[in-house]
């Protein structure tokens, strides 16, 4: 009765861990899913699986990838996180003797903890569970007496093959087989530094030494290591405005703003793209922190995050070379480099729109090959395929292609981030119809603190903004200017004075 007892208590705390995980990374944490799966893109093809495995941790890498393509679906993900955390805590119990039960659930609750750093790949912990279930399996099956000889033997032939599949955590096997066996185990360990640097000599040269011996696929940023405080709430609401903005959640991106502000551009494109969409901006833009003249569009910055949402901006405003840019440079600022299914199907909707069909066509191929992906792609490839006629048609027709090619220029220009004011002025009179393009102007005349401009331009807003009488936000602003400033309570009053203080 005890021990049954006893089992149910252990069962108990292990489905409460993993219903806790489920929740966490389904219900509060879907983004961080959603930007895993982003900078990636799994292809189901044996050449990318091959590509994989001529890395030492490849195996490990490759599952991992295999995994995070079904984050796509943050619940699928949440499950998938919950299981493989919950398997890591029943190998280590399995490892443990059960009056250490408790113990086993370190190694999960620590690798959770880890990857709150978002650079952390889902390779690593699979490449601790196989790690484990390999000890697992050498302690059932060992050998004694005057067969200790082939037990050798079987290490020596093992640790090699582990450490090229699943990278170092295979030192958790030597840790633990060391702690089964005892200290005249401890070979091993030499054996495992001795593997490595002869992986390095021979087979990795290419690769830093530090990477080889630490590991080549549990880290997105190479060279360096995982932070170790945790979950950063400014970074994490980052994290969660891209995935708002990417499942077009603009109400949701707008309440927030009003809780919680990152005093960052990255927040302030977030904010500002969500009011453009809702028809706002002109309305509540500087209720809003605005950080200056980067507030609408960020210059380039060369990383994989940064210029998300000003190369979402550009899409929707109809600069799409712009948006392509971006998004080319985005994709290969993925310091691991991998690609991504994010960057590649927008990359593949600027080509459309400017009607570059066959490097479009090479873009889709790829995407057809991968899971979250493939119906989006088989449905373009069956547009572009088709006969000229029906394919413009088709494209023209499109509630997002075909509104795009109505606003974009037709004409090529070198886009210059300093006169982006100009530009889009000139997007806004190349088609009246593009009201963003309208609210994006006034909004960087203001930003600027152009006042001439604004005042000058004005008339633009009433005239084609298409409200029934003139926003708050250009009444305010427009009544600041005229007071030079000296008027109590103005929220662009507000912001002018905090741009002249810096």
């Amino acid at each position: 009765m005890i021990n049954r007892l006893a089992s149910y208590w252990k069962w108990g705390l292990t489905i409460l861990m993993g219903v806790v995980l489920f929740l966490y990374w389904g219900f509060a944490y879907p983004h961080a899913l959603s930007y895993q799966e982003q900078y990636q893109l799994f292809l189901w093809t044996g050449d990318y699986f091959l590509e994989r495995l001529s890395v030492a941790g490849g195996l490990a890498d490759w599952l991992g990838e295999f995994l995070v393509q079904f984050y796509y679906y943050p619940t699928a993900g949440a499950v998938i996180l919950a299981v493989l955390f919950v398997v890591m805590q029943q190998l280590a119990a399995y490892l443990l003797s059960s009056r250490w039960y408790l113990l086993s659930f370190l190694l999960p609750l620590f690798m959770w903890w880890l990857m709150g750093d978002v650079n952390v790949l889902l390779s690593f912990p699979i490449a601790v569970v196989l790690a484990l279930v390999m000890a697992a399996v050498a302690g059932k099956i060992g050998f004694v007496g005057r067969v200790r000889s082939l037990e050798i033997l079987r290490e020596i032939v093992l640790i090699p093959i582990m450490y090229w599949l699943i990278g170092p955590a295979v030192w958790l096997y030597v840790i633990i087989r060391v702690i089964q066996i005892g200290w005249r185990h401890m070979w091993t360990a030499g054996w495992l530094v001795a593997v490595q640097l002869m992986v390095y000599a021979w087979l990795l040269p290419q690769w830093p030494f530090q990477m080889v011996m630490t590991g080549l696929t549990y880290y997105r940023v190479p060279m360096q290591y995982p932070h170790l405080h945790g979950y950063e709430k400014d970074v994490y609401e980052l994290i969660w405005q891209d995935y708002q903005i990417r499942q077009e959640e603009w109400d949701a991106v707008i309440q927030r703003a009003g809780e919680y502000v990152v005093r960052t551009p990255f927040w302030c494109n977030c904010v500002n793209l969500a009011l453009s969409q809702k028809r706002l901006l002109a309305d509540r833009m500087f209720d809003f922190y605005q950080s200056g003249d980067d507030a609408l569009i960020m210059p380039r910055v060369r990383d994989l995050t940064s210029n998300l949402p000003s190369a979402e901006a550009f899409f929707r405003l109809g600069l799409v070379n712009s948006a392509q840019r971006y998004m080319f440079d985005i994709q290969e600022s993925i310091l691991n480099g991998k690609k991504s299914g994010r960057c590649t199907k927008r990359i593949i909707e600027c080509m459309l729109v400017n009607g570059h069909y066959k490097p479009a066509l090479k873009h889709i191929d790829l995407l057809k090959k991968s899971f979250a992906y493939r119906s989006w792609a088989v449905d373009m490839e069956r547009i572009v395929t088709a006969d000229a006629k029906t394919r413009e048609r088709q494209i023209n027709a499109h509630p997002r292609l075909g509104r795009l090619r109505q606003l974009r220029f037709k004409k090529d220009f070198l886009y210059s981030h300093p006169e982006k004011d100009k530009i889009l002025g000139m997007l806004f009179m190349n088609n009246h119809d593009n009201k963003m393009a309208l609210d994006y102007f006034i909004g960087e005349l203001l930003l600027r603190g152009n006042v001439q401009a604004v005042m000058q331009y004005m008339s633009w807003a009433e005239q084609y903004g298409g409200y029934r009488q003139m926003p708050i936000g250009y009444q305010d602003a427009v009544l600041c200017i005229q007071k030079q400033g000296d008027l109590p309570g103005s929220m662009y009053g507000n912001y002018v004075r905090r741009m002249m203080q810096r």
